[in-house]
C-alpha cells in the first residue's frame, strides 16, 4: 500500500504541472505524429530490401538511419516538453512556443545525442540475433544505458552541452544523488499499470457483454473508448514522465524542489543499490 500511495503522489504532482499547463500535452502528440510518419517513410526501403532477399550490412545502415530520424523526433518533442516544464517549475508560465524555441535552440546537439543512441540501438538489436548469452549481454546494456541517459535530456537543455558531456553528466547526478536503482520512474510506470489495466478489464467487459447480448454496437463503442482511452493514457504518461525528469534534474544539480512536488517524492525517487 505505501508503493501505491507513494506511486500515485509521484501521478499527483507531476499531474498538478501538466493541468497548470495543459499546452504541454502537446509534445508527445507531435512526438507520436512524427514518430508514426518516420516509420511509414523508412517501411517502403525496408520492404523493398526484404523483398530483394535482403542484405545484413546495408539493413544496419538502413536500421541507424531509421533510429536516427526517430530519436531526433522523440528527444526534440522530449527536450522541448521539458523545456517548457522547467519554466513552469521556475514560477514561469510557458507557452507551446516557449518549448519549441527551446528544442530548436539545442538542435544540433540534440542530433548528436540521437546519432549516439541509434549506435547504441542497432548494436542492441544485433546483440539479440545472436543467442541466449547476447540476449542477456543486451538487456543488461540496456538497462546499464537507460540508468545512464535518465537526465540527459534535462542536461542538454538546461546547460547547454554536447550529446556526450550530457551523458557523461547524467551518469554523475544519477550516481552521486541517488545511486544505481530506480524507484520513482517505476513507481509512476506501476500507477499508469494500473490505469491502463482499469481500461482493459472495462473495455473487455464492454466487448463480451456485447457478443453475450449480440450487440455490435456495445462492441465497436466499447473498442472505440478502449483506443482512446489508451492513447490519451500514453500521451499524459509521455507527458508526466517529462515533467518529473525536470523536477528530478532540479533537485539534482540545483537542490531545488519545485512546489508541485514533496520533497520526500523527489528525494525517494532513487535510492542507492544494496
Amino acid at each position: 500500500m505505501s508503493t501505491f500511495s507513494r506511486s500515485w503522489n509521484l501521478v499527483k504532482a507531476a499531474w498538478s504541472v501538466l493541468r497548470a499547463d495543459k499546452e504541454l500535452i502537446i509534445f508527445p502528440i507531435v512526438s507520436a505524429i512524427g514518430v508514426l510518419l518516420v516509420t511509414a517513410v523508412f517501411a517502403v526501403p525496408e520492404f523493398i530490401l526484404f523483398s530483394a532477399g535482403g542484405n545484413e550490412t546495408l539493413g544496419y545502415v538502413l536500421l541507424f538511419l531509421f533510429y536516427l530520424v526517430q530519436y531526433t523526433v522523440i528527444i526534440f518533442a522530449n527536450s522541448a516538453l521539458v523545456g517548457a516544464a522547467m519554466i513552469r517549475l521556475r514560477g514561469g508560465d510557458p507557452t507551446f512556443g516557449d518549448g519549441l524555441r527551446i528544442a530548436f535552440s539545442r538542435l544540433g546537439a540534440i542530433i548528436g545525442y540521437a546519432a549516439i543512441a541509434a549506435t547504441v540501438g542497432v548494436i542492441l538489436q544485433a546483440l539479440s540475433r545472436r543467442g541466449a548469452l547476447a540476449q542477456i549481454v543486451r538487456s543488461l546494456i540496456g538497462v546499464a544505458w537507460n540508468l545512464v541517459t535518465y537526465l540527459v535530456v534535462p542536461v542538454l537543455v538546461v546547460e547547454k552541452v554536447g550529446p556526450l558531456e550530457a551523458i557523461k553528466r547524467s551518469a554523475s547526478l544519477l550516481r552521486r544523488t541517488w545511486g544505481e536503482q530506480v524507484v520513482g520512474g517505476a513507481g509512476m510506470g506501476f500507477a499508469f499499470f494500473l490505469l491502463f489495466l482499469g481500461v482493459t478489464l472495462l473495455g473487455g467487459a464492454g466487448i463480451f457483454a456485447g457478443i453475450a447480448l449480440d450487440m455490435v454496437a456495445l462492441i465497436i463503442v466499447s473498442a472505440v473508448l478502449a483506443a482512446l482511452a489508451y492513447l490519451a493514457l500514453a500521451l499524459i504518461s509521455s507527458a508526466l514522465s517529462g515533467i518529473y525528469s525536470a523536477a528530478v534534474y532540479r533537485y539534482a544539480a540545483e537542490g531545488e524542489v519545485s512546489g508541485q512536488f514533496d520533497s520526500g517524492l523527489i528525494q525517494n525517487a532513487f535510492r542507492a543499490a544494496p
